[in-house]
């Protein structure tokens, strides 16, 4: 907990048995996080076996995959009905640092930011953390496009790390959006329609 506010993790995983455990142990370092909750979205490794030796963790499968967006409004839902007050996104396959989960729920539970944002591009981390050259510049492309559309000035649409009060996931109709990869690009569209007040 943090500021008396429940904190609840969530990692959409896919073929992740390699990195979860790693990224889990920082995830826990803090301290503060309350429960991990894992969504194997019909992984072809041992991404749920893996999930289920750690402690305080819940495991949920997809029995066939689903998607990429399917995938996190699991999360979000199962974060919710957790009664979380702050939800906290990671990738497991480590291309992200856990060690900002505590400046970002900090951020959160102050009720100035209901979402933050963190990036891979900024201080150039994306490629550093294993994203292919090619994967690089086609987000880059498609974050200047979208910036384009939505009046915004967003490092990264596609992050896969990123935080929200409850109150905020409450209100985001996340259950229409798509159920793949286009799912981020919704939600965000969806926020700047909401004019919340974004920390990136």
């Amino acid at each position: 907990m943090l500021s008396g506010q429940k904190i609840v993790v969530v990692m959409p995983a896919y073929n992740a048995a390699r990195t979860l455990h790693q990224t889990y142990d920082e995830v826990m370092a803090h301290g503060i996080v309350d429960l991990v909750i894992v969504v194997d979205d019909a992984s072809q490794d041992e991404t749920a076996a893996v999930a289920r030796t750690l402690d305080r963790v819940q495991v949920e499968v997809h029995p066939a995959n689903r998607g990429y967006g399917a995938n996190q409004k699991t999360c979000y839902r199962l974060a919710l009905a957790a009664e979380a007050d702050i939800i906290i996104m990671i990738h497991p396959d480590y291309q992200y640092t856990p060690q900002l989960i505590p400046a970002m729920a900090a951020l959160v539970a102050s009720g100035l930011y209901p979402c933050v944002l963190a990036s891979r591009i900024l201080g150039g981390g994306a490629v550093r953390g294993g994203m292919p050259w090619w994967k690089y510049v086609a987000n880059r492309f498609f974050t200047f496009v979208e910036n384009l559309l939505l009046g915004a000035k967003l490092s990264e649409y596609h992050t896969g790390y990123r935080a929200f009060s409850r109150e905020l996931l409450e209100r985001l109709p996340m259950e229409a959006n798509s159920d793949d990869f286009v799912f981020d690009n919704k939600s965000l569209s969806k926020l700047s329609r909401l004019a919340v007040r974004l920390a990136k």
